[in-house]
């Protein structure tokens, strides 16, 4: 028997930073959408924990007991007193290292697939909290659609959104630590009070009315500027995508992934097609979100 669980992968069109706190993570106002690309975990009984991985960019990710898929078997065994013999296979689709939760997202697609492997029948509520203790972004890679994230990220309130809003995301030619991003962020706001992080009621309106141009006039990232610090070659993709029509463009999360929002599905091919054309990324994708429905078995 084995069970396959697909997660989507996720763009943040909010993502505003406090200050560091003392436990070393930061307060966040982490508004989270759920886009059309996915990974695949499949969990199957074996001898022992094995991690093997297929898909773009396979090579990038770990197959030891730090992958987030072996931390969530490991955890979820843990917990029910069983032994973590199972075989997981990640087919990846999101981009490795990109800012789009793909780590997350393998992280809760293996606790939902060893759930229904092992039979634990654990609680939703069980899930979430395993959830946070592997990651920030993981409880939203469990629930998918649209939610605001707090806390460092995993306190999750739903979002209502009236309408489907498309994107392009641009694949940039090497990673970026989300470590070292939070880092530089902090560096570059030595010396400057930095606000509590709250959610763009402007933003929020826009989600709900389900008006792309509204939205593109609300987003943000506070990571933003660290990430292009980083990696400053990104600003000529963000240009790029901007002078191909997008209506928005910004550093998906912690990046280095670059994402554009668009008015329609047409727009997204136009914009997907000049990016490629430029020369200032290395692959380029298309999703429309939010898509509902998080870690799901399939």
């Amino acid at each position: 028997m084995s069970v396959t669980v697909r997660v989507p992968a996720k763009v943040n069109v909010q993502l505003a930073v406090g200050a560091a706190r003392p436990d070393g993570y930061h307060d966040l106002a982490n508004v989270f959408l759920a886009v059309g690309l996915y990974d695949e975990v499949t969990v199957t009984p074996a001898d022992e924990l094995r991690i093997t991985c297929a898909g773009p960019d396979a090579d990038q990710v770990p197959l030891d007991r730090t992958n987030l898929a072996a931390r969530a078997a490991l955890a979820l065994a843990g917990r029910r007193g069983i032994e973590p013999a199972v075989h997981i296979h990640i087919a990846k689709d999101i981009p490795v290292a990109g800012g789009m939760a793909g780590g997350s997202a393998d992280g809760a697609g293996a606790l939902v697939a060893c759930d229904a492997l092992w039979r634990t029948a654990a609680s939703r509520a069980e899930l979430l909290a395993l959830c946070a203790e592997l990651g920030s972004d993981v409880p939203f890679s469990l629930v998918g659609g649209a939610a605001l994230g707090t806390g460092r990220g995993e306190r999750l309130t739903a979002l209502e959104v009236g309408g489907t809003f498309h994107w392009v995301f641009a694949m940039a030619e090497r990673g970026l630590s989300t470590p070292a991003v939070f880092r530089e962020f902090d560096r570059l706001a030595q010396g400057r009070e930095i606000p509590e992080p709250v959610a763009s009621a402007e933003l929020l309106e826009a989600l709900a009315k389900g008006d792309p141009q509204a939205l593109a006039g609300a987003v943000s990232n506070d990571l933003q500027p660290a990430a292009l610090s980083l990696f400053p070659e990104l600003a000529q993709t963000l240009d790029a995508g901007r002078a191909a029509g997008a209506l928005t463009a910004l550093v998906s999360g912690s990046g280095p992934t670059t994402a554009f929002l668009v008015r329609d599905a047409e727009s997204a091919v136009a914009v997907a097609e000049a990016l490629r054309a430029s020369g200032t990324c290395r692959t380029v994708r298309t999703a429309a979100g939010p898509v509902a429905g998080g870690a799901t078995v399939v």
